[in-house]
């Protein structure tokens, strides 16, 4: 493994020729040298992707798809949920992005641009805004004697400035929430190190909320003279939309002084029509100094000369005038310190943006987000943010630490696992992510109360945490697609888990709930119900329409045919209620509990004990066809029977303990029969050729068990043994098989050691279910597999193929990768929570793991 790492490392490195190692960066993390070029370029998936059987079997949909994509861009205007022909290409430029949870983010690439912006809630702009820059002047005896862009960019505009830094003498580093690039400054002996911290701090619900980022840049001088040193940043009014030359935007400068502490800046009041905001770049007053509003066209030399000429900004007072249509405007920021010789000092920025109060697609409704509850809905606070961010950032970075520090220091864990884990956090806040605050009026179940089996209107956590939903990608645009949920859960049970409460009961009051508005289901041509009652939903809604108030804007299939759904819901529930012992949820979702689990038993159609599916029936492999009972549906049925019988001896329901026992004894049987082929269970009891396939998917059912502190004795589902060798079969065929052992796990695999290629999944590889197996592994003791497995998908992604802060969904062994910026790679927090429960890990109780 040492020698592994070393590689990977050197060869992201490779490029760097200077040997300064930056101020305070950490050993363990993502880094790369600003020069660094990817070698391996790859493409999206596409229809020309498409084997030809699997053409011509979905002609049908195809055609279906694109009238209903036709109608959806041409006439209505509007972007499909999932857009085929408009796949995101790669843009191997992304770092950690800005921010809290829920409040939009603003993602700052690792060569140090300002790239990627979700300030409207759960749509995406992807672009660069080339005069968001960081520039340095250094300055000697009153004579600047260096000054510099801080970027490798050769814009064709803004040519008064000095581009080209050599990006062999910097690197990035990231270990979320945190990141650092390091600029050593050629010639000049002065290393900068900018360290960016956002407020992302487990189990924290107000810090965790707030819009705000802090740039903290420490100066070495490693002269024998002093230097007065001047960091500037610049930044444009919007986000290099269009609507950045819709007119009427407008900035001025403020400061403000609190609890003994005073900040400066200027403030970027962007004027939409809908969903305004405005942007604050700050910096403590000490010397701060501003240029209010400057164009960001053309040379732009009046403001790099106002630089140089003494490392300091003119200052006017006055705000600016409201640009005209078709003008765009820009602000400047500069903060001056003096660095002794052979010295070290430093200055601090906040990036803060205010958008309190959004509307979705359809605007129908007006949601407040959940810092408001801190800082009102005026849209006043961005000033108030800055200098809270300025004053508290410290704490944060504490907080952090602390989280951070038992795992960075396990010996026992790799470097790669630590970057992963840490760093696949980002979808946390970049998943098109909103939290806000219930409305006052709302009521989640649709008036069906817990005595008739629906559930409070206002429950709790949803009135003291919000409402929290995130998307299943960037590229899959759907609020908490459930079934992809149930591998990512794992991230917020474990850190936010009110939030993952919160996600829960929306789910819970969408399941007691109908929608009878007819829908085409593209798949098959038929019509059905938008929403069929005691269903969990697929998702709850795109954030392009009405989210909360219209589930199910996957409309591929009838989602009331769902097998996975329901049972995904019953192991959540049990899950949560064992690591946060949250008794009033447990009762609260027991009837919506058994009301979903009666909607499976009439899948058990001889019954067996058994469910049965057909077609295209399960959610999550929803391009694989499978015929009666299957591993991956049937393992989670047994499961989701034993977490009945447990929840019913928990709550003192003997009569459904009793009959979920018996079903249990049947089921297990059955599964046996059906599945097991010596070695490991097929993929389906179909009897075809294809369904002794190997899915690397088979056991979740008992990953979801020993993740609840279940699967032996009366709560067992399947025996250990057999569960260790289909795990051995995975393993050695659908991980050290496939591409010399080095990417992970192809979802399906031939017993003669072949990618099943029947459909357009099963030769695919997918991260988060990779990292679902690889917790699956190490809960079982096969710890080395485990993270082997896992291992292969990090460097796959993160080393060689450049996806960083952009986890995609799926990737085949060459050429093709699906769906970048993917909730499901959250599933790696599912193997920090099996080597929290290693025999003899020195680790927290069951009960710490999952408290608020």
């Amino acid at each position: 493994w040492c020698w592994r790492q070393g590689t990977s490392l050197a060869e992201l490195m490779s490029r760097y020729v200077s040997t300064e190692t930056g101020f305070g960066v950490p050993k363990d993390g993502w880094r790369i040298c600003l020069a660094h070029e990817f070698k391996e370029k790859r493409k999206p998936f596409q229809a020309r992707d498409v084997s030809l059987p699997n053409m011509i079997e979905h002609i049908s949909l195809g055609v279906r798809y694109l009238r209903w994509w036709y109608g959806k861009t041409q006439v209505e205007k509007k972007a499909p949920f999932i857009d085929m022909f408009g796949a995101l290409p790669l843009r191997q430029i992304y770092g950690a992005p800005l921010g809290g949870i829920g409040g939009g983010s603003i993602t700052r690439g690792w060569r140090g641009d300002f790239c990627r912006w979700q300030l409207n809630p759960g749509m995406y702009h992807y672009k660069s805004v080339i005069a968001n820059q960081f520039t340095v002047c250094l300055r000697r005896g009153g004579q600047t004697i260096y000054q510099q862009v801080l970027s490798m960019e050769r814009p064709p505009t803004l040519q008064g400035w000095n581009w080209g830094y050599c990006g062999e003498y910097a690197f990035y580093h990231a270990l979320y929430p945190r990141a650092w690039t390091v600029y050593h400054l050629p010639g000049q002996n002065v290393t900068l190190t900018c360290r960016q911290v956002s407020p992302v701090i487990p189990h924290d619900y107000k810090d965790s909320s707030l819009p705000v980022a802090v740039f903290v840049w420490d100066i070495e001088n490693k002269n024998d003279y002093a230097l007065d040193v001047s960091i500037m940043f610049t930044m444009v009014n919007g986000t290099g939309h269009k609507d950045d030359k819709s007119g009427g935007h407008w900035n001025e400068p403020f400061h403000l002084e609190k609890d003994g502490e005073s900040v400066s800046g200027v403030l970027l009041h962007h004027q939409t029509p809908v969903n305004p905001y405005t942007l604050s770049h700050t910096a403590l007053t000490k010397t701060t100094h501003h240029q209010t509003a400057f164009s960001p066209k053309g040379t732009c030399s009046a403001l790099w000369s106002d630089l140089m000429t003494d490392g300091r900004l003119d200052s006017p007072k006055d705000s600016s005038p409201p640009t005209e249509k078709g003008e765009e405007v820009a602000a400047a920021l500069a903060v001056s310190c003096l660095v002794p010789a052979n010295s070290h000092n430093s200055v601090e920025f906040s990036l803060a943006w205010d958008m309190p109060k959004i509307t979705f697609g359809s605007r129908e409704r007006i949601y407040v987000r959940r810092y408001t509850r801190y800082y009102g809905t005026k849209g006043d606070a961005a000033p108030s943010l800055s200098h809270y961010a300025l004053t508290h950032y410290s704490k944060w970075e504490e907080s952090i630490d602390e989280w951070q520090r038992p795992i960075l220091q396990d010996g026992s864990l790799p470097a790669w696992y630590k970057s992963a884990l840490f760093n696949e956090l980002y979808f946390v806040v970049d998943g098109g992510t909103v939290w806000v605050e219930l409305p006052e009026d709302a009521d989640i179940s649709g008036g069906l109360r817990s005595e008739d089996g629906g559930l409070p209107a206002q429950p709790e956590v949803l009135k003291e945490y919000g409402r929290f939903a995130y998307l299943e990608g960037q590229e899959y645009r759907m609020y908490n697609t459930y079934d992809v949920h149930f591998y990512a859960s794992f991230a917020l049970i474990m850190l936010w888990p009110k939030l993952a409460l919160s996600v829960q009961y929306d789910i819970a009051g969408s399941v007691v709930q109908h929608d009878p508005t007819e829908r085409l289901n593209l798949m098959n041509g038929q019509c059905s119900p938008v929403k069929t009652r005691g269903v969990v939903p697929h998702d709850l809604g795109d954030p392009d329409d009405e989210p909360w108030v219209r589930a199910n804007a996957y409309m591929i299939h009838d989602t009331a045919d769902w097998k996975d759904l329901n049972l995904k819901f019953v192991l959540q529930v049990y899950r949560d209620y064992y690591l946060t012992q949250d008794e009033q949820y447990l009762k609260d979702m027991w009837p919506i509990c058994q009301t979903v689990m009666e909607a499976e038993l009439k899948f058990d159609k001889d019954g067996d004990g058994l469910i049965e599916n057909s077609g295209y029936a399960d959610q999550t492999y929803d391009g694989w066809k499978v015929t009666g009972p299957s591993a991956y549906c049937g393992g989670l049925w047994l499961a989701s029977v034993c977490m009945m019988c447990k929840m019913a001896r928990v709550l003192n329901c003997e009569s459904v303990y009793q009959r979920y026992t018996d079903i249990l004894e049947r089921g297990r049987a059955a599964f046996d029969k059906l599945l097991w082929n010596g070695k490991y269970y097929n993929y389906d009891s179909s009897g075809r050729s294809l369904s002794n396939s190997v899915m690397s998917d088979q056991c979740a059912g008992q990953w979801f068990l020993r993740a609840s502190g279940l699967g032996e004795d009366d709560y067992q589902a399947f025996p250990k043994e057999k569960i260790c060798s289909a795990l051995k079969s995975v393993f050695d065929l659908n991980v050290m098989s496939f591409a010399g052992g080095q990417m992970g796990a192809v979802n399906g695999m031939r017993p003669e050691g072949v990618p099943d290629r029947s459909s357009v999944q099963s030769d695919e590889v997918w991260v988060g279910v990779v990292y679902g197996l690889a917790a699956t592994m190490i809960h079982e003791g096969m710890i080395e597999e485990g993270m082997h497995t896992a291992e292969g998908c990090y460097r796959a992604v993160w080393e060689r193929m450049g996806m960083a802060f952009q986890t995609p969904e799926a990737y085949c062994e060459k050429g093709i990768y699906r769906s970048l910026a993917y909730m499901r790679p959250l599933s790696i927090w599912a193997m920090q929570l099996a080597l929290n429960n290693r025999p003899n890990h020195n680790k927290t109780t069951d009960k710490d793991v999952g408290q608020g």
